[in-house]
């Protein structure tokens, strides 16, 4: 009679426990050691629009998708015995559907043995979404870790290194080459991080004179000089957000002290005010040499690059990432096929070699312009040639070490015989219509032999004959 009571109290306090999880306003899920789902609540199905057969007794990672299995803070919870609390996660149900939490996740642990993990969840995915529209209306910010293009080790790993960096409000040095996206990759932290709902504000420290820069970033208070009003700064605009200051380095050395003693006391003084304000605001600076060569020559003081440097991103050349060329090609492509209403549908096999071979000194912006320039050439092709290319890359390629020697400098003295009339363009058709003449006649009509010193294909160099009326005989 006394183990019926038992079990029966047993059964009621289960119904209760099973009452609780469904009534709370939070997702909970629980899994075993193996990874398998145990608990699911009503919630936590409204969360992620699934029913608890599509989950339960079944492993997180056949129902779910993660961008990578270690930003599972479940997975987390598990292998690693991780607790985590208030920590933003971002995953797809088995729809495809994404869903935004932010989670406390607690590993369940007796007499030393991990029997499995438990997690808390608050739904934050419409608030994530009307942030990413409101971000979007304001202009503020568009790039989120997802823009950035690469899949080579050298690019994934600062991705990764700047994900984790989006969880504290600590201050990041990126350091990159110009053109190598660094900007890219700050309005990726902020747009990550808590910060996502405030501003983000960006200057360029090199772009204005140092009496200016100082009262645009600490404000202004009336009387400090003639004609000065009471004015807030970036700092205090940023209030919240995110200030990125580019191009540290050219900032005066008595700017860059200043600035130092705002990061550290978190305050300001307006110019001309002796009033302190409390600053709410995450610093995030570029520079675009390395940092030990610019304290060397006096442009970066030690301690402020000690106290930006609290994160540290290096973003790496094109030259040393070229596997994500063809990838970053494509992306160009199909963005200007949209911007000129085009067909393009990609590069030859000889720019393809030419754009590995080359450095790009322009890293990432270089090759965007010179994919924006070549679809500005192009009629009515649908790939991309040698010919299509800029003239100023054009003279760059590997491929054609003679067709720019001095050997070929008498060729523009020949210029105005074959009807330039002055003006570049007219200058340029001229010189082409002559050149394609001379290695045609050089190889007695061979198109074939002709396109290929040419560096262009036979379907581009046919193209331009036709263009300039030329003809084999």
């Amino acid at each position: 009679m006394r183990i019926e009571n038992e079990s029966e109290k047993l059964k009621n306090l289960l119904k209760m426990y099973a009452y609780i999880l469904n009534e709370i306003n939070e997702g909970v899920h629980a899994v075993d050691e193996h990874g398998v789902s145990i608990v699911y609540n009503r919630k936590m199905m409204e969360i992620e629009s699934m029913e608890d057969e599509d989950v339960l007794h079944k492993n997180l990672l056949e129902v779910f998708q993660f961008m990578r299995e270690e930003d599972s803070t479940l997975l987390q919870a598990l292998r690693e015995r991780k607790t985590t609390k208030n920590v933003k996660q971002t995953y797809f149900n088995d729809k495809g559907k994404e869903i935004t939490t932010v989670n406390h996740t607690f590993p369940i642990i007796e007499n030393g043995e991990i029997l499995g993990a438990i997690e808390i969840a608050n739904d934050i995915t419409k608030m994530e979404h009307m942030m990413r529209e409101n971000i979007l209306k304001k202009g503020d910010t568009r790039y989120t870790f997802d823009s950035i293009i690469g899949d080579s080790s050298a690019v994934q790993e600062v991705i990764e290194s700047g994900r984790r960096a989006s969880r504290t409000n600590s201050s990041v040095l990126i350091i990159g080459e110009t053109g190598t996206g660094k900007e890219l990759f700050a309005q990726s932290i902020h747009n990550d991080s808590v910060r996502v709902g405030g501003p983000f504000i960006s200057q360029n420290c090199a772009a204005l004179p140092e009496t200016l820069i100082e009262s645009l970033l600490f404000g202004t208070s009336r009387g400090a000089f003639t004609g000065a009003v009471e004015r807030p700064g970036l700092f205090e605009a940023a209030k919240g957000g995110t200030l990125l200051l580019d191009e540290i380095n050219s900032l005066e050395p008595s700017l860059q002290a200043k600035l130092l003693r705002a990061i550290q006391e978190r305050k300001i003084k307006r110019i001309g005010s002796t009033q302190d304000i409390s600053i709410d605001v995450r610093i995030i600076a570029t520079i675009n040499e390395d940092p030990v060569e610019a304290i060397t020559g006096n442009r970066l003081r030690k301690d402020l690059y000690y106290r930006l440097s609290v994160v540290t991103l290096f973003i790496p050349p094109l030259r040393e990432r070229k596997e994500d060329i063809p990838i970053l090609v494509r992306h160009f492509i199909q963005k200007y096929n949209r911007l000129f209403q085009m067909n393009v549908k990609g590069v030859d096999e000889e720019v393809l070699q030419f754009f590995t071979r080359y450095e790009w000194p322009g890293n990432v912006r270089e090759l965007e312009h010179v994919i924006e320039g070549a679809m500005n050439f192009i009629s009515n092709e649908d790939v991309i040639a040698y010919s299509h290319l800029p003239f100023t890359i054009r003279r760059k390629s590997p491929l054609q070490p003679n067709t720019f020697a001095p050997s070929a400098a008498p060729v523009y003295m020949h210029i105005g015989d074959d009807g330039g009339d002055g003006d570049l363009k007219s200058r340029v058709e001229a010189f082409e219509r002559h050149y394609i003449r001379e290695v045609i006649q050089k190889h007695k009509g061979n198109i074939s032999r002709a396109a290929k010193e040419m560096g262009v294909s036979r379907q581009s160099l046919q193209y331009r004959m036709r263009k300039y009326d030329i003809s084999l005989q």
